[in-house]
């Protein structure tokens, strides 16, 4: 019998099937039912053509294999998955994996199936393993499934796998710099940093940043002429040109009395941090000058998350799910006069729709922190810090320019911070607490080895951070270590509720700043919670947040020349928290004065910014630089 199947074999892997079928029939009809026969015999269908008949053959030898069935099922599953027969293909694929788990193809074929039908719960057990083979297919699906789950620590291998298989792709590279940069993986980093300047050299600044996402390149890049690089690679909606805008702005409209402003986000939430800081101007608007519409494409799971706010807010038109035409039309037949995106080129933007004529003013504000390059946006908001004069060339927009701070702050939905006590969360009474709640995909190598500097001068201090994971952790602590600092120097906050984050954010000295990418939100938090934030001059919009932020609070003396200033600045009010203690004071009454927190005053210069926009249209005058200071 033996001999059979070895000659079976042999004939078929010399390609003459006729006595292949010829010797495994005669086995067969003798009563050779063993699984390596009836699955020889699946093999000559498969390679005759006969697809269908060679699954059923190697169903039937899988139930003759009992243990060793595993081969059996996965060449059912995939002969039935290459005649399309979906169901059949998952019956097998199941009992494959059953036999033998973790098969790099029958992972791919359960993925495949599962997202098909739309069963999101099995998908979630089998999507990440993808990332474990080594085959291209399977990895960019997975790629597919997962790549924009930026917290998923199954990116960072996948990317680095897709990277090496791609070196000259920039995207993908840009994408493993990104992925990198979530999970603070710096070797990495190092690397991807040293790849885009090689680029660099060999094909100019503008293909440094191929691939690379305007939020990305922020996050590594203060350099505002490289910024609009970036920016200016995305592909948008109809597409941005000077000529169309002035068309757009050309085209017959109708004022009324009252001044229609529509705000276009995702955002509309009182738990998004956007609507924590806007949502009192919101609801200050004055309406008898303003009529106030928000245009949301909010996702539900935020919506559900809303505390009841956004009834306050403005007459709500849900357009989540229009066509982009289609809620450029709504927002033409409203009759909007100044469209204000909240988004730019920010997670899950729909900036893009403002590249259809829409509106005489259209602004962009508040949700990024630089030009929103390839969208067709009249102005920008920002103020004499953040959008100083030298910025001007690297901006489509003209700049207005409100008093204090481009950032508003609500105190009045704003929990009242109440600090706890040190022993109550943990932390250590007797040492200088240094701390950083930034989102860790801010800390660059720049802003780690500052940190590191500052903590070798200041022996005695600890390092209180916001790192979510393990890994996160690990790597961090890696680095630290690698710059000289010990481990048990660090301690690691966990996520927490938005109240009781701003109560325990009180128990730390001195909170300091990352680049070039600040805190924007997390800096007025900090300051709201009584802590003050150092920082250092920046050269770009998103470097230049927490100046900006430290002036609207009366602290322009936390705010340092150069990176030897910040570290040399830290290093003192640890050594002389008297110092630090005087600040806190003149913060601590600041709260109750400052612009920063002025959401009355605030409102209004909005509006007599709004109003000065809307009255160069109505004169139909181009757009022009407007400062309200």
């Amino acid at each position: 019998m033996q001999d059979r199947l070895i000659t079976a074999r042999a004939a078929l892997e010399a390609g003459d099937l006729d006595a292949a079928f010829r010797v495994i029939n005669e086995a067969l009809s003798e009563g050779d039912a063993r699984a390596d026969m009836i699955g020889l015999f699946g093999d000559a269908l498969h390679k005759a053509g006969m697809t269908r008949d060679a699954a059923g053959a190697f169903e039937m030898a899988a139930k003759a294999a009992g243990a060793s069935a595993f081969p059996y099922w996965k060449k059912a599953a995939l002969a039935y998955d290459a005649l399309g027969d979906g169901d059949q293909a998952l019956a097998a694929a199941i009992k494959a994996q059953t036999a033998q788990d973790g098969d790099p193809d029958i992972i791919f074929l359960l993925a495949r199936q599962f997202h098909a039908r739309g069963e999101r719960d099995l998908l979630g057990l089998v999507r990440n393993r993808l990332t474990a083979s080594d085959d291209p297919r399977h990895l960019n699906f997975a790629a597919e499934l997962i790549s924009g789950e930026t917290r998923n620590p199954f990116n960072l291998p996948l990317f680095k796998k897709l990277a090496a298989l791609r070196p000259d792709d920039d995207v993908t590279q840009a994408k493993l710099m990104a992925v990198a940069r979530e999970f603070c993986d710096y070797d990495t980093i190092e690397a991807q940093e040293r790849w885009m300047e090689e680029r660099r050299a060999r094909l100019g600044d503008a293909a440094a940043h191929d691939g690379e996402t305007p939020y990305a390149n922020l996050l590594h890049c203060g350099d505002e002429s490289r910024n609009r690089l970036a920016a200016n690679r995305q592909t948008l909606g109809p597409g941005y040109s000077a000529e169309r805008a002035a068309a757009r702005r050309a085209l017959p409209h109708v004022w009324n009395e009252r001044l229609r402003i529509g705000y276009f986000s995702n955002d509309f939430s009182s738990t998004h941090a956007t609507m924590r800081l806007m949502r009192e101007v919101l609801e200050r608007h004055d309406r008898s000058r303003f009529d106030i519409t928000l245009y949301c494409y909010t996702p539900d799971d935020l919506i559900r998350r809303d505390d009841g706010g956004r009834s306050q807010w403005g007459r709500i038109v849900s357009v989540g799910s229009l066509a982009d035409a289609d809620i450029a039309e709504r927002m033409r037949a409203d009759g909007v006069d100044i469209l204000v995106d909240l988004k730019g080129h920010t997670g899950g933007s729909r900036s893009h729709v403002l590249n259809f004529p829409i509106a005489p003013v259209q602004i962009g504000w508040l949700g990024y922190p630089g030009s929103t390059q390839m969208i067709d946006l009249d102005y920008v908001i920002g103020d004499r810090f953040v959008l100083p004069d030298a910025a001007k060339p690297h901006y489509h927009e003209k700049f207005i320019r409100l008093p204090h701070s481009y950032q508003p702050n609500d105190a009045k939905s704003r929990p009242q911070p109440t600090p706890l006590p040190r022993a109550a969360l943990g932390l250590p009474e007797d040492r200088f607490l240094f701390a950083s709640f930034n989102a860790n995909r801010k800390i660059t190598l720049e802003t780690l080895k500052l940190w590191a500097e500052i903590l070798k001068a200041t022996p005695g201090s600890l390092l209180w951070i916001l790192l979510e994971t393990p890994l996160i952790r690990d790597n961090f602590a890696a680095r630290m270590e690698k710059e000289g600092v010990a481990r048990d120097r660090l301690i690691f906050a966990d996520n927490a509720e938005y109240a009781a984050h701003l109560a325990r954010a009180g128990a730390a000295d001195l909170h300091l700043d990352t680049f070039p990418y600040n805190g924007h939100t997390t800096t007025s938090d900090m300051l709201w919670a009584g802590v003050p934030t150092l920082t250092k001059k920046g050269s770009n919009f998103a470097s230049r947040v927490s100046e900006s932020l430290l002036n609207a609070v009366g602290l322009p003396d936390l705010v340092m020349e150069d990176r030897d200033a910040f570290v040399e600045m830290a290093v003192e009010f640890a050594l002389n928290p008297a110092r630090l203690k005087s600040i806190r004071h003149r913060l601590a009454e600041a709260r109750k004065t400052a612009p920063l927190f002025d959401a009355e005053r605030f409102c209004r210069s909005l509006e007599r910014a709004y109003s000065h926009a809307a009255a160069r249209a109505r004169q139909r005058l181009a757009p022009d630089h407007l400062d309200l200071f």
